[in-house]
């Protein structure tokens, strides 16, 4: 089997927009139906979620079978976690609070085999197909075709949005709105303009050295993805399969029950 290209790397680089989704259940069924219906990529949530298990793996097992990019988000202050990440499977990390160059370049060389970083040869994984075909084809791989996705979600980053998003081997960043409300004082104000405010001016530096911005808009509020568009957001997170189905039931049922 040859190792795929990321396919969501590519549709950023030609500039496209990504839509995808976020994973909470921990459902490989989830995930190949986020694939097979034409999603770009989709988070899988392990920050929050305590699954350092196999149960990731066969998340990843799944996104592969329904050709869609898996990205992990993983626990910040641990680069072990992005390698074990990367092997098995994963087609990028995503880690929380960056808050200036050194916390992305210390991200960068644990996701990066030498010389762009320093993460260890291990081929006996998924990512290496067990060895079957790992080696240096592969490492050289990892190292192109592996997205680095740190966070921006303290208003301690905003001064440092040129360090952190020009520093090489970074792919993107993770607008997180809740988080970032909660350090501006603003909690879970999403929408305030303290929020937006760092959103444009992250997009406007990541847009001047080529980078990526992630962030999610609630499903199915559509004035908000095409907001996002506008602001030049480019990928997009649709929701997450736990409050998409929350938004479908208590819908559903406030109109059954209506007398």
């Amino acid at each position: 089997m040859e190792f795929r290209r990321n396919k969501l790397k590519e549709k950023m680089a030609r500039g496209e927009l990504a839509l995808g989704t976020a994973l909470y259940s921990f459902s490989p069924a989830i995930v190949e139906l986020a694939g097979f219906c034409g999603l770009d990529f989709i988070r899988i949530d392990n920050e929050h979620a305590w699954r350092q298990d196999e149960s990731v793996e066969t998340l990843l097992r799944a996104a592969m079978v329904s050709d869609i990019v898996a990205l992990l988000r993983i626990d910040r202050d641990n680069p072990y976690l992005v390698r074990k990440a990367l092997e098995a499977g994963a087609g990028g990390v995503i880690v929380p609070h960056a808050h200036c160059r050194k916390d992305v370049e210390d991200i960068v060389r644990a996701a990066k085999f030498p010389p762009l970083g320093n993460r260890g040869y291990g081929g006996l994984c998924l990512s290496g197909q067990w060895g079957v075909r790992a080696g240096t084809d592969w490492m050289e791989w990892s190292n192109r075709e592996t997205l680095v996705i740190p966070m921006i979600e303290d208003e301690s980053a905003v001064p440092n949005l040129e360090a952190i998003l020009s520093t090489e081997g970074l792919d993107g960043v993770f607008f997180g709105p809740a988080d970032f409300s909660i350090s501006a004082g603003v909690p879970l104000q999403t929408g305030h303009e303290k929020v937006m405010t760092a959103l444009r001016k992250t997009i406007e530096v990541a847009d001047k050295y080529g980078k990526f911005v992630i962030f999610t808009a609630g499903f199915p509020q559509w004035e908000t993805v095409f907001k996002l568009k506008e602001l030049g957001v480019k990928a997009i997170e649709l929701g997450h399969d736990v409050t998409i189905l929350r938004g479908v039931w208590t819908r559903a049922l406030e109109e059954i029950r209506k007398p």
